[in-house]
């Protein structure tokens, strides 16, 4: 079998790329931010403060929650999410390494 192209990368550059990936709709980021927000568990008020159907905000979960960004357990008929403490300190660690890197050409001639 032939390499796939991620096998030629490193793994904290697949590893960003996948979180980017994840962090790329803003359906996500706004499920994010609304978690952060109310800094607890949230059972089944996503649809009324996004906005988006149940389908669709379910898959959004399951993106985030495969990703490890949010965990949920099952509370009687719901499901109850939050965001993972230590998942979004390491995507927080990772953004952080990649942003704080410094380019080499800061003269303005350079381009």
């Amino acid at each position: 079998m032939g390499l796939t192209k991620s096998a030629i990368f490193t793994e904290e550059q697949n590893h960003l790329a996948q979180m980017a990936k994840v962090l790329a709709h803003p359906a996500r980021v706004a499920i994010l931010q609304h978690l952060i927000k109310v800094n607890q568990c949230i059972c089944g008020d996503l649809v009324n403060e996004i906005g988006l159907a149940q389908a669709t905000i379910s898959q959004h979960l399951r993106e985030l929650k495969s990703a490890g960004i949010i965990k949920g357990n099952i509370e009687g008929t719901s499901v109850c999410y939050c965001i993972d403490p230590e998942v979004w300190k390491d995507i927080q660690q990772l953004f952080d390494g990649f942003f704080n890197a410094n380019p080499q050409c800061q003269s303005d001639d350079c381009c």
